[in-house]
């Protein structure tokens, strides 16, 4: 049960990264930069082997961090990554990760109709995610895009 907010107290704490536990961090994390587009931080490389390891957006800054764990991921996520295309069509970013690696969980594009939805998919270690439409294909359709 949650606690009530009491509204005298300001939070000011903020979400320093993402964590993805991983039985190879170096290997997850080579895959999420090539899905991403993300990069290794600046004068921390990271190699194999090493337990942890950290990527990030070089436009935002967002960061996930890999840590390896002994245990293997055995039921659905309860937090997960929703990715919009950053340039192409959510469908050409379907066909891409199919290409790379992803694994297809559930496709439901057209679920409110035509041009709408998403597909979700797990990475080679089975952490889902979902690729949502593009800000382009939301825009055509009239989608307000917050900025």
């Amino acid at each position: 049960m949650a606690a009530s907010c009491d509204e005298s107290y300001a939070v000011t704490a903020y979400i320093s990264h993402t964590t993805i536990d991983a039985a190879n961090a170096y290997e997850l994390s080579e895959w999420w930069k090539l899905l991403l587009g993300y990069e290794d931080i600046p004068g921390d490389p990271n190699e194999p082997g090493h337990e942890e390891c950290m990527i990030q957006d070089p436009e935002t800054g967002h960061q996930l961090l890999f840590i390896e764990v002994p245990d293997a991921k055995s039921v659905k996520n309860r937090l997960h990554l929703d990715l919009r295309p950053r340039s192409n069509s959510r469908d050409e970013e379907v066909e891409w990760l199919l290409s790379i690696g992803a694994t297809k969980v559930a496709d439901l594009r057209g679920k409110y109709g035509p041009g709408s939805g998403w597909v979700v998919f797990a990475d080679p270690e089975g952490n889902e995610f979902c690729m949502l439409r593009s800000d382009a294909e939301r825009a055509a359709d009239g989608e307000p895009i917050p900025s």
